[in-house]
């Protein structure tokens, strides 16, 4: 006789994944140096002792984290500037993309900048993704329309933290935002979503509407 279905229990996550799930919201909320494998251990449900069999370290288990946290940041973005798309169009996919990314992960960016400023040589592992990024389509569509006329002369070097910074800071002064404004989360939603609007065409009418000489 079958069990009826709310009888049948699924599988838990394994053990492993659950270490990598805890780690993850310990990390970005306090960091390398505020995190201790006992608050992981905790944020998991977990005994210390299979917190150090699965990763060994809190350093071990931190650069896995870590690179995760990079690579989330940077593969969508260099996905969307391969895109066969037009620049105007590439550029307002690439703010939605880091939009939706830092609303899903508020933390992630001021996460990213901390851990690379208490230590440089965490970047080392992520040099082949900053390739990606520096010899993707994005620079040379730019460029090829800055040469047509246009674009206002700007290489992408000016342009990615014109796009990026606009969008991140919005979400690392999220709670400022909130408290200064008494904002609910509702309000916040719709005040972001406004922002990501201004943002988009602040950024597209600099570069598309000039006074070409």
């Amino acid at each position: 006789m079958k069990k009826p279905m709310d009888c049948i229990s699924l599988p838990s996550k394994s053990t492993e994944e659950r270490i990598r799930e805890a780690a993850k919201r310990v990390f970005l909320e306090k960091g390398f140096d505020g995190a201790t494998s006992r608050d992981i251990a905790d944020a998991a449900g977990i005994n210390i002792a299979l917190t150090n069999y699965y990763f060994r370290s809190k350093e071990k288990l931190f650069i896995n984290i870590f690179e995760e946290m990079v690579q989330l940041f940077f593969n969508g973005m260099v996905e969307i500037m391969n895109k066969s798309i037009s620049l105007r169009e590439k550029i307002a996919e690439l703010i939605e993309h880091d939009f939706q990314l830092m609303k899903a992960n508020p933390s992630l960016s001021l996460f990213v900048m901390n851990e690379v400023h208490r230590n440089p040589e965490r970047m080392v592992n992520c040099i082949g993704l900053m390739k990606q990024v520096h010899h993707s389509m994005f620079e040379e569509q730019l460029q090829q329309e800055v040469s047509k006329g246009n674009v206002r002369p700007i290489s992408a070097m000016h342009l990615m933290p014109m796009i990026f910074c606009n969008i991140q800071f919005l979400f690392i002064g999220k709670t400022m935002h909130m408290k200064m404004w008494q904002m609910t989360e509702a309000d916040f939603d719709e005040f972001a979503n406004g922002h990501k609007q201004l943002v988009i065409d602040m950024i597209t009418n600099y570069l598309f509407e000039f006074e070409k000489v």
